[in-house]
Protein backbone atom coordinates (compact mmCIF):
# COMPACT_ATOMS: atom_id res chain seq x y z
CA UNK A 1 0.00 0.00 0.00
CA UNK A 2 1.18 3.79 -0.83
CA UNK A 3 0.94 5.82 2.76
CA UNK A 4 1.55 9.59 3.26
CA UNK A 5 2.67 11.08 6.01
CA UNK A 6 -0.02 11.14 8.17
CA UNK A 7 -0.31 8.41 10.58
CA UNK A 8 -2.40 5.24 9.63
CA UNK A 9 -4.32 2.58 11.70
CA UNK A 10 -5.95 -0.76 10.11
CA UNK A 11 -9.09 -1.31 11.39
CA UNK A 12 -9.16 -5.24 11.87
CA UNK A 13 -12.52 -6.23 10.14
CA UNK A 14 -13.08 -7.65 6.49
CA UNK A 15 -16.79 -6.25 6.84
CA UNK A 16 -17.02 -3.07 4.37
CA UNK A 17 -19.67 -1.56 6.25
CA UNK A 18 -18.21 -1.49 9.32
CA UNK A 19 -14.82 -0.31 7.80
CA UNK A 20 -16.44 2.75 6.42
CA UNK A 21 -18.44 4.00 9.64
CA UNK A 22 -15.11 3.75 11.67
CA UNK A 23 -13.08 5.60 9.19
CA UNK A 24 -15.54 8.32 9.01
CA UNK A 25 -14.96 8.79 12.91
CA UNK A 26 -11.54 8.86 12.60
CA UNK A 27 -11.13 11.33 9.73
CA UNK A 28 -10.91 14.00 11.76
CA UNK A 29 -8.22 12.90 13.59
CA UNK A 30 -5.64 13.07 10.32
CA UNK A 31 -5.46 9.65 10.70
CA UNK A 32 -5.03 7.42 7.65
CA UNK A 33 -6.81 4.28 7.69
CA UNK A 34 -6.91 0.65 6.23
CA UNK A 35 -9.00 -2.17 6.28
CA UNK A 36 -7.88 -6.20 6.41
CA UNK A 37 -9.49 -6.26 2.36
CA UNK A 38 -5.89 -4.52 1.69
CA UNK A 39 -4.18 -6.91 3.70
CA UNK A 40 -3.91 -10.54 1.42
CA UNK A 41 -1.53 -11.73 4.14
CA UNK A 42 -3.83 -10.84 7.24
CA UNK A 43 -4.30 -12.94 9.74
CA UNK A 44 -7.43 -14.79 10.17
CA UNK A 45 -7.69 -14.46 13.91
CA UNK A 46 -9.91 -17.43 15.78
CA UNK A 47 -12.11 -15.21 18.12
CA UNK A 48 -12.27 -18.02 21.11
CA UNK A 49 -12.81 -15.59 23.66
CA UNK A 50 -15.34 -15.68 26.38
CA UNK A 51 -16.58 -12.24 26.04
CA UNK A 52 -16.56 -9.22 24.04
CA UNK A 53 -13.76 -7.76 25.40
CA UNK A 54 -11.11 -11.01 24.91
CA UNK A 55 -12.34 -11.16 21.42
CA UNK A 56 -11.69 -7.48 20.54
CA UNK A 57 -8.13 -8.18 22.11
CA UNK A 58 -7.39 -10.96 20.43
CA UNK A 59 -7.91 -9.08 17.02
CA UNK A 60 -6.17 -6.08 17.57
CA UNK A 61 -2.87 -7.76 19.08
CA UNK A 62 -2.33 -10.53 17.26
CA UNK A 63 -2.82 -8.39 13.83
CA UNK A 64 -0.62 -5.72 15.30
CA UNK A 65 2.15 -7.76 15.68
CA UNK A 66 1.25 -9.80 12.35
CA UNK A 67 1.00 -6.97 10.38
CA UNK A 68 3.62 -4.18 12.61
CA UNK A 69 0.53 -1.73 12.45
CA UNK A 70 -1.60 0.13 14.94
CA UNK A 71 -4.81 -1.95 14.93
CA UNK A 72 -8.00 -0.53 16.11
CA UNK A 73 -10.68 -3.80 16.45
CA UNK A 74 -13.72 -4.03 18.42
CA UNK A 75 -16.06 -6.90 19.11
CA UNK A 76 -19.38 -6.30 19.20
CA UNK A 77 -22.96 -7.85 18.79
CA UNK A 78 -26.56 -7.80 20.95
CA UNK A 79 -27.85 -9.60 23.75
CA UNK A 80 -31.22 -10.15 24.27
CA UNK A 81 -32.98 -9.91 27.94
CA UNK A 82 -35.22 -12.94 26.63
CA UNK A 83 -32.82 -15.01 25.76
CA UNK A 84 -30.54 -14.55 28.65
CA UNK A 85 -28.18 -12.07 27.19
CA UNK A 86 -27.73 -14.43 23.70
CA UNK A 87 -26.91 -14.32 20.97
CA UNK A 88 -24.18 -12.07 22.78
CA UNK A 89 -20.32 -12.85 21.18
CA UNK A 90 -22.02 -15.60 18.49
CA UNK A 91 -24.20 -12.46 16.94
CA UNK A 92 -22.40 -12.68 13.85
CA UNK A 93 -22.87 -16.39 13.65
CA UNK A 94 -26.17 -17.36 15.23
CA UNK A 95 -27.96 -18.77 11.88
CA UNK A 96 -24.13 -20.72 12.02
CA UNK A 97 -20.52 -20.91 11.16
CA UNK A 98 -21.54 -19.33 7.43
CA UNK A 99 -24.34 -17.08 8.92
CA UNK A 100 -25.88 -14.20 6.87
CA UNK A 101 -27.30 -10.94 8.60
CA UNK A 102 -31.08 -12.23 7.05
CA UNK A 103 -30.30 -15.47 8.62
CA UNK A 104 -29.36 -14.06 11.78
CA UNK A 105 -32.25 -11.73 12.18
CA UNK A 106 -34.95 -14.32 10.95
CA UNK A 107 -33.81 -16.81 13.87
CA UNK A 108 -33.99 -13.98 16.32
CA UNK A 109 -37.62 -13.39 15.42
CA UNK A 110 -38.28 -17.46 15.16
CA UNK A 111 -36.99 -17.37 18.94
CA UNK A 112 -38.99 -14.10 20.20
CA UNK A 113 -42.34 -15.20 18.47
CA UNK A 114 -45.45 -14.02 20.53
CA UNK A 115 -43.40 -12.52 23.18
CA UNK A 116 -45.09 -8.97 23.79
CA UNK A 117 -42.78 -5.39 23.16
CA UNK A 118 -42.22 -5.69 26.77
CA UNK A 119 -40.22 -8.53 26.69
CA UNK A 120 -38.01 -8.42 23.31
CA UNK A 121 -35.52 -5.85 25.35
CA UNK A 122 -32.08 -5.81 24.19
CA UNK A 123 -28.89 -4.02 23.94
CA UNK A 124 -26.15 -3.72 21.76
CA UNK A 125 -22.74 -4.01 23.24
CA UNK A 126 -19.21 -3.28 21.76
CA UNK A 127 -15.69 -3.08 23.27
CA UNK A 128 -12.97 -1.53 21.24
CA UNK A 129 -9.03 -2.50 21.64
CA UNK A 130 -6.11 -0.68 19.88
CA UNK A 131 -2.78 -2.10 19.97
CA UNK A 132 0.56 -0.74 18.80
CA UNK A 133 2.51 -2.15 16.18
CA UNK A 134 4.26 -4.71 18.65
CA UNK A 135 1.37 -6.43 19.98
CA UNK A 136 0.98 -4.23 22.94
CA UNK A 137 -2.32 -2.75 24.33
CA UNK A 138 -2.50 1.19 24.24
CA UNK A 139 -6.15 1.78 25.05
CA UNK A 140 -9.75 0.12 25.32
CA UNK A 141 -13.50 1.35 25.79
CA UNK A 142 -16.65 -0.11 25.85
CA UNK A 143 -20.29 1.15 25.20
CA UNK A 144 -23.91 0.04 25.08
CA UNK A 145 -27.03 1.10 23.26
CA UNK A 146 -30.27 0.18 24.87
CA UNK A 147 -33.75 -0.84 23.16
CA UNK A 148 -35.82 -4.02 21.94
CA UNK A 149 -36.45 -5.96 18.47
CA UNK A 150 -39.58 -5.29 17.09
CA UNK A 151 -41.57 -8.19 15.23
CA UNK A 152 -40.46 -7.35 11.45
CA UNK A 153 -37.43 -6.17 9.90
CA UNK A 154 -37.57 -1.89 9.15
CA UNK A 155 -35.72 -0.26 7.16
CA UNK A 156 -32.18 -0.89 4.81
CA UNK A 157 -30.05 1.24 6.34
CA UNK A 158 -26.99 -0.48 8.37
CA UNK A 159 -26.11 -4.38 8.53
CA UNK A 160 -26.36 -6.97 11.13
CA UNK A 161 -29.26 -6.79 13.40
CA UNK A 162 -29.96 -3.20 12.75
CA UNK A 163 -33.22 -3.40 10.64
CA UNK A 164 -34.90 -5.32 14.00
CA UNK A 165 -33.10 -3.05 16.55
CA UNK A 166 -35.74 -0.66 17.74
CA UNK A 167 -33.92 2.65 20.02
CA UNK A 168 -37.29 3.27 22.00
CA UNK A 169 -36.69 7.05 21.97
CA UNK A 170 -37.44 7.47 18.70
CA UNK A 171 -39.94 4.24 18.40
CA UNK A 172 -37.35 3.49 14.95
CA UNK A 173 -35.02 0.70 14.27
CA UNK A 174 -31.57 1.83 13.05
CA UNK A 175 -32.26 0.48 10.23
CA UNK A 176 -34.99 3.24 9.43
CA UNK A 177 -33.03 6.23 11.44
CA UNK A 178 -29.76 6.25 8.84
CA UNK A 179 -26.47 6.54 9.33
CA UNK A 180 -26.21 10.23 10.80
CA UNK A 181 -28.50 8.90 13.84
CA UNK A 182 -26.53 5.95 14.36
CA UNK A 183 -23.30 7.73 14.49
CA UNK A 184 -25.02 9.99 17.45
CA UNK A 185 -26.36 6.64 19.09
CA UNK A 186 -25.41 3.59 18.58
CA UNK A 187 -22.73 1.22 21.12
CA UNK A 188 -20.04 1.15 18.39
CA UNK A 189 -20.45 5.51 18.28
CA UNK A 190 -19.82 5.73 21.65
CA UNK A 191 -17.33 3.68 22.54
CA UNK A 192 -15.01 5.01 19.53
CA UNK A 193 -15.93 8.58 21.15
CA UNK A 194 -14.03 7.42 23.75
CA UNK A 195 -11.21 6.24 22.38
CA UNK A 196 -10.41 8.55 19.04
CA UNK A 197 -8.97 10.87 21.40
CA UNK A 198 -6.54 8.58 23.07
CA UNK A 199 -5.81 7.05 20.01
CA UNK A 200 -5.55 10.21 18.22
CA UNK A 201 -2.84 11.09 20.93
CA UNK A 202 -0.84 7.78 20.81
CA UNK A 203 -0.22 7.48 17.15
CA UNK A 204 0.83 11.43 16.73
CA UNK A 205 2.49 11.33 20.17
Amino acid sequence: MTRTSDPWIVIGTHNKKKGAELAEMLAPFALRVATLAEFPNALEVVEDGDSFATNARLKATQQAEHLGAWVLADDSGIEVDALDGAPGIFSARFAGERATDEGNNRLLLEKLRGLPPEKRGARYYCHVTVADPSGEIRAESAATCGGRIRTEALGTNGFGYDPLFEVREYHRTFGELGPAVKRALSHRSRAMRAIVPQLAALVHG
